[in-house]
């Protein structure tokens, strides 16, 4: 017999993008999925509170990096403020990029180089990023991002950059967000990256490859990965951030149906 194993969820920005946001959330929700968020101040946030959905996750921070000196108090600044609209929701978790993202996902500021200093700059960023999340009571993540399709120019990008970043600092109120889509990309191996992740993982998204649709549309061995992730004890939240290839119920039915183990 198999059972739904993980907690799923779907970000509700790429589904049904012809309805308002909280329609979106509603529908997730009577699915029996978590809502998985991007910017919130693109939204009404009483119309979602109004939904009773469980927001899963959630664009951490609005603006800044975790480079330098003013990228850092930019990024503590919004992280505060988002962490105070985070709670009012009940997010679970807070995510975090290596630089902020404009248009198109492309970085605002663009690093081609990624020096020493500015790693070490980063890890001083994500220490200070763990005391606010002491203070709120806030879990943030820290996701990963391909560079060759996506996100050329994010410092961090990698999940191998992002694993070694979170891992360093190694406090429960930070967390990998694991990304199979932009690792896939960018690295490949997933269950192996899954693995060498396991202890720091606060959540795992999923799209296919090519084409960011749903589980089954592309190349990924999405039930292989399901088993795995099963065997090597995680049971954690597993989000959808993808596009419908289709109808977005028969998407998320196929995204269910590759995690239910």
């Amino acid at each position: 017999m198999t059972t739904e194993h993980f907690a799923l969820a779907a970000c509700a920005e790429m589904l049904w993008r012809d309805r308002p946001i909280e329609w979106r959330a509603s529908r997730l929700k009577d699915l029996g999925f978590g809502v998985g968020l991007w910017n919130w101040p693109e939204h009404d946030l009483s119309k979602l509170e109004a939904t009773g959905a469980t927001f899963t996750i959630m664009n951490g921070y609005l603006r800044g990096r975790l480079t330098d000196d003013e990228g850092a108090s930019e990024l503590l600044k919004t992280a505060r403020e988002t962490a105070q609209v985070g709670k009012r929701l009940g997010v679970q978790r807070l995510n975090l990029h290596g630089t902020g993202l404009g248009e198109g996902g492309l970085p605002v500021q663009p690093i081609d180089v990624v020096t020493g200093a500015m790693w070490l700059k980063a890890r001083d960023t994500l220490y200070r990023i763990v005391d606010l999340a002491e203070e709120e009571g806030v879990t943030f993540t820290l996701e990963n991002l391909n560079l060759p399709v996506d996100h050329p120019g994010v410092p961090f990008g990698r999940a191998e950059d992002t694993l070694a970043l979170v891992s360093s600092v190694n406090h429960p109120r930070l967390r990998l967000n694991l990304d199979l889509y932009h690792a896939q990309i960018g690295e490949g191996n997933l269950i192996e990256l899954c693995r060498k992740s396991l202890p720091w993982i606060g959540e795992i998204q999923v799209a296919d490859v090519p084409g960011r649709f749903e589980p089954g549309t592309g190349e990924v061995n999405w039930t292989g990965i399901a088993k795995a992730l099963k065997a090597m004890g995680y049971s954690g939240p597993v989000g959808m951030e993808a596009f419908a290839s289709g109808d977005a119920d028969a998407a998320l039915e196929a995204f269910r149906n590759a995690f239910t183990v």
